[in-house]
């Protein structure tokens, strides 16, 4: 969105988001136009989506023998277990910024409540489902779209929230590479003085979009699509809590691992933020194979069941079952309003 564009519709808007939502977003929100493919088509992604939550659910824990999946949860310290809810929660808390700080640099801010219910349940089920910029998005569209967002507008907040995942892992990989860049060299399998190197990049490269946010005003034209670049305020938002998530992320996967070992949260830190770059690549749905390569580079091949599913479970595996819950929740009361909605505009349809 230009800035002339959002200063124009400041005049024949409602400024307050709330009321903004409710007379502009429903007539907007139907990219279907009411017609009845559409809203079946919306119907059947809902179920896929719910379905596919199931389904990977049960795909994370059938590898795994019930005696195993007991033994290893009864063994493991309550406190570890508890500190890793902690972090995890933490991190899903940090994640609803993302979109928080989205809303404003579109220019269509929105009640925190709004923001944080679209930004867990996008979340929640696309850390699981894979492509995440993907499928979050398009639940992420779900929910904006009732709101009073349009396509455009979902779309640079799903780039924003993307690239405040990329500045988040760039600033803290190089924090990593040069606080350990021997643990760091031994997962990229590069010399100390390349990886270092690598490092100093990642941070150069934070540090250029930083000082692009606060020079360059004229947006970039893609055909129709505008982009522009956000204000110096957001991109420091962008930079802290990006880094924040990562570093709550971390802090969780390392109290799974202090469960059974004594491993420094510098190390359990670096060898994942190197590894969850591999995750970004690979779109690998809840990181499969990634998570399980970070587990074994500090821990031995016997001691690496526990610490998985103590993580898998707190980060993965029941933010996937919540976030299923409130989505098909919001989707049944969405259309409970809707069908009274509707039936309070036919009873007081005058008759002819």
């Amino acid at each position: 969105m230009t800035g002339a564009r959002a200063r124009s519709g400041t005049l024949d808007e409602p400024t307050d988001p709330e009321t903004r939502a409710e007379t502009v977003g429903t007539p907007k929100s139907d990219p279907g136009g009411g017609k009845p493919w559409f809203k079946w088509l919306g119907r059947a992604a809902i179920v896929s989506f719910i379905a596919l939550a199931g389904f990977l659910l049960w795909r994370t824990l059938r590898e795994y023998s019930l005696t195993e999946l007991v033994d290893a949860i009864t063994r493991f310290p309550l406190n570890r277990l508890g500190y890793a809810a902690f972090f995890a929660a933490a991190s899903y808390l940090s994640l609803t910024c993302f979109d928080w700080l989205g809303t404003r640099y579109v220019r269509r801010p929105l009640a925190y409540r709004r923001v944080a219910l679209a930004s867990f349940v996008s979340l929640s089920l696309g850390h699981s489902i894979g492509f995440a910029g993907l499928s979050s998005g398009v639940i992420r569209y779900r929910f904006y779209s009732r709101w009073g967002l349009r396509v455009q507008e979902v779309a640079k907040l799903i780039l924003f929230s993307g690239l405040t995942v990329g500045l988040g892992l760039a600033t803290l990989g190089s924090l990593a590479t040069l606080v350990r860049p021997e643990i760091a060299a031994d997962v990229m399998g590069l010399g100390v003085p390349a990886t270092m190197a690598v490092g100093g990049l990642a941070a150069v490269a934070v540090v250029l979009y930083l000082i692009g946010s606060a020079f360059l005003r004229r947006p970039l034209q893609i055909r129709s699509f505008q982009l522009e670049m956000p204000p110096l305020k957001l991109a420091v938002g962008q930079v802290v809590v990006g880094t924040i998530n990562f570093m709550l992320v971390a802090a969780c996967l390392h109290q799974a691992i202090l469960g059974l070992a004594d491993v420094p949260y510098t190390s359990a830190a670096t060898v994942y933020v190197l590894a969850n770059a591999g995750v970004m690549i690979t779109h690998v749905p809840g990181g499969l194979g990634i998570i399980e390569a970070v587990v074994l580079t500090l821990l031995s091949e016997a001691r690496l069941i526990a610490s998985l599913l103590v993580f898998r479970f707190v980060y993965f595996i029941a933010p996937l079952a919540l976030g299923a819950i409130c989505f098909g929740a919001t989707e049944a009361i969405w259309r409970l309003r809707q069908g009274k909605k509707l039936g309070r505009q036919i009873n007081t349809k005058p008759a002819r």
